[in-house]
């Protein structure tokens, strides 16, 4: 493994469980430990998986304007945005295009915590540092604090028995918790579609809390690729493969992520990047969208696979793709032209040459199962 290759604060644990390392985002990462892809897949859905996902960038903005400044970036409702929840949301380019997704969680009156994909934080940082230097004062937390994520249904009885009051947080609250003593910040939120909550630890206090996590019975720990198949079967993006700066928020799916008062008719409509095009796609429609394929074979349609129609046409290109153990098929994402993705005409995707039927299907593949009350 070359030794310009990043490390994460659990490297040597995952060594001693026996994981199997792969370059990933400037990082080694675990992509499986021995227990293997499926078995790690359906732990997780069954009862619960722990993520290192410390690659990801954690970013601290602080100031009474943070909220205001940030919002000049993104298409979301910040500014009205509650102290303990947090939202998903979008860095947007000039022509609407996505820079990267994140979520953001207020953490006070003048606090938020960004949490960016691994493979575009320096970019994000840089980004955030152009635009809002001045506004508010910009923290990179990458040395600073580690992320695991503890995913499942068994995730919440896991985790209140080391702190009782994540057990009354719903889907998308955010909360500074102790945890063996160190102050932590935990997100009822995932990358699964499972239950479960996300832990942002002092680096230094990371392996502790980890290996105190895999004493309970109920977790296993997992790598990336069950992380990969638990998102597609849920039906949730991954940034350079389902999205990118050359889609937009609407072609991939994620109008839902626009916020009304961000909207033409809202109080605080645009004022992001490439607002107008984006906007103007909700009243104009779209020529292609991220739509859920549903493989009619065995045979696994991976991304870069073509969707052809029955003339055998070109009207699409597949993101994501692969086999989901829960459905106990194969499954796939792909950009289809609009007219292929409603039409009930025969569609197949080229793997090797040949032609596997494929059907457009909604999203996600598996009921997913966030908390949200009582």
């Amino acid at each position: 493994m070359s030794d310009t290759l990043h490390k994460t604060p659990l490297h040597a644990l995952h060594v001693e469980l026996g994981a199997r390392l792969v370059p990933f985002a400037g990082y080694e990462m675990p992509v499986q430990y021995p227990l293997g892809v499926l078995k790690e897949h359906l732990h997780t859905r069954a009862q619960a998986g722990l993520f290192d996902v410390s690659h990801m960038g954690q970013i601290l903005l602080v100031g009474e304007q943070a909220a205001a400044a940030l919002e000049t970036l993104v298409p979301v409702d910040i500014l009205d945005l509650p102290q303990g929840l947090q939202r998903y949301a979008l860095f947007t380019d000039p022509n609407g295009g996505i820079l990267d997704d994140l979520m953001v969680a207020r953490l006070g009156p003048d606090r938020l915590l960004l949490v960016v994909n691994a493979a575009c934080k320096d970019q994000d940082l840089a980004h955030l540092r152009q635009h809002l230097e001045g506004q508010c004062d910009i923290h990179a937390l990458f040395e600073e604090r580690a992320l695991l994520a503890l995913q499942g249904p068994a995730a919440v009885q896991v985790l209140e028995d080391l702190a009782p009051e994540v057990a009354s947080m719903t889907f998308m609250q955010v909360r500074e918790v102790r945890l063996l003593g160190e102050n932590c910040i935990v997100s009822r939120s995932g990358y699964t579609g499972e239950d479960g909550f996300e832990i942002s630890v002092p680096a230094p206090a990371a392996e502790a809390l980890a290996r105190r996590l895999l004493t309970y019975p109920q977790v296993e720990a997992i790598g990336l690729g069950a992380r990969d198949s638990l998102r597609l079967e849920a039906g949730l993006c991954l940034y350079g493969h389902d999205m990118s700066v050359a889609t937009t928020p609407l072609e991939a799916g994620l109008g839902w992520a626009i916020s009304k008062v961000r909207r033409t008719e809202g109080a605080r409509a645009g004022g992001f990047p490439g607002a107008d095009l984006v906007l103007a796609q909700f009243t104009q429609g779209l020529t292609r969208k991220r739509t859920g394929l549903l493989v009619q074979a065995r045979t696994p349609v991976r991304e870069g696979a073509e969707i052809v129609d029955g003339q055998g046409r070109v009207v699409g290109t597949v993101c994501s793709g692969g086999y989901g153990p829960t459905r106990g098929a194969p499954v796939a994402m792909a950009y289809l032209e609009t007219q292929a993705a409603s039409e009930t005409h025969p569609l197949f995707a080229v793997v090797r040459g040949k032609q596997v039927p494929v059907i457009p299907s909604p999203m996600p593949f598996v009921q997913t199962r966030y908390y949200r009350g009582r």
